[in-house]
């Protein structure tokens, strides 16, 4: 694989520049603090991949760096909060840029539910459905931009699943 490959998941210099400004600012490598910090870029670039593809973490390209390193890095960022911080602000700036107030005066709420073979996961008995599984929950504003995603199983109440 050549230095200037590109995945075609890879984010260009634009949109990087605005999402670099909302990640933490020093990305420290998960193994501890005596290791150097990595590229967010490549992290980014490698978890993108991952969501875009569908593919396990095992199969990311190479050039986004060692894949223990990029879940590690993912889970990171979920647990403190960065990814919800990120998208709720990208929502914002979308919103005003389109001449609207940052935050919405209404939603919609929907919800979808999904046969699964997980074992280890909550899974539920939709009684009305008859499906055992999953469901998921979304808000969106009156825009369809996504405010939540809740994941739920599939005999939650779709009045509560966003409560969750």
């Amino acid at each position: 694989m050549s230095a200037d490959y590109r995945d075609p998941t890879d984010l260009t210099d634009e949109p990087w520049v605005l999402l670099q400004s909302l990640l933490p600012e020093r990305t420290w490598h998960p193994g501890g603090p005596g290791r150097p910090p990595c590229d967010a870029r490549r992290i980014v670039n490698g978890i993108l991949d991952v969501n875009k593809t569908g593919c396990q973490w095992r199969l990311v390209p190479k050039a986004c760096g060692h894949w223990n390193t990029i879940d590690g890095y993912c889970k990171r960022w979920r647990r403190d909060g960065v990814w919800a911080r990120v998208m709720e602000t990208l929502r914002q700036w979308e919103r005003r840029g389109l001449g609207r107030k940052p935050e919405p005066s209404a939603g919609s709420i929907d919800s979808q539910r999904i046969k699964t073979a997980t074992q280890n996961e909550a899974i539920g008995l939709d009684g009305h459905k008859k499906i055992t599984g999953r469901k998921r929950h979304i808000l969106v504003d009156t825009l369809g931009l996504i405010m939540a995603v809740v994941v739920t199983d599939a005999g939650t109440d779709d009045r509560l699943g966003l409560v969750e």
